[in-house]
């Protein structure tokens, strides 16, 4: 689950509603989901489809943000015919939602601060694959560590996949799910772990707020 640099959060309660124009039948529903213990840290991807296949991969110094559109990425681009993603997070849905996308590239991929896009090197490549089916991939939103219990198995997939940097696939349910991000104690997550220093990552990490 993403934890809020970049995001919009306000626009939540609409995104459930967000849909582009898409086939009417043939659809794949794919939840997808990024993890990282200490942010930056080592992350972990994963996507889902329900009752059907799955896989999740890993990254030894990323950040949540990053594991969370590599998520998309990976399901976009490794899944044919039309497909929903559902993520809970607003970083990705708000780039297809409000077409930040369609900015970017107008501006040269620069934001609307004139600074570079971050995470272009994911974001490129996932709007491309966006852009050359028209239609083919829509995007929802889904509350994290709600009730859905796609949204938390993808959660548990990735978090294993940041602890244990490895990945793994199948169909049907996963065996052996560790935790999700975070426990609760009351109404606050409490992660499970802290951040330890690393060298600097070679992406510039979204700034807070949109970066539209």
């Amino acid at each position: 689950m993403e934890r809020g640099e970049g995001d919009s959060l306000g626009h939540a309660d609409r995104m459930t509603d967000h849909q582009a124009a898409r086939p009417a039948t043939g659809l794949t529903t794919v939840y997808t989901d990024g993890a990282c213990r200490g942010n930056p840290g080592p992350g972990g991807w994963a996507w889902a489809i329900p009752a059907g296949r799955y896989q999740s991969g890993a990254e030894p110094y990323t950040t949540n943000q990053r594991m969370e559109i590599k998520a998309a990425l990976e399901a976009v681009t490794t899944l044919a015919g039309p497909l929903e993603v559902v993520s809970d997070s607003t970083y990705v849905v708000n780039c297809f939602r409000d077409r930040w996308w369609q900015g970017w590239m107008a501006r040269g991929w620069t934001n609307s601060a004139k600074k570079p896009v971050a995470n272009r090197d994911l974001w490129e490549p996932l709007v491309e694959a966006y852009r050359s089916e028209p239609g083919r991939v829509s995007f929802r939103w889904v509350k994290g560590h709600g009730a859905d219990p796609m949204n938390d198995l993808v959660d548990r997939l990735a978090v294993a996949a940041a602890a244990a940097q490895s990945g793994r696939s199948g169909t049907g349910a996963p065996p052996a799910l560790g935790p999700a991000d975070s426990v609760r104690r009351g109404s606050r997550p409490i992660p499970l772990s802290r951040p330890r220093p690393r060298p600097q990552l070679s992406g510039r990490p979204a700034p807070r707020g949109r970066d539209t």
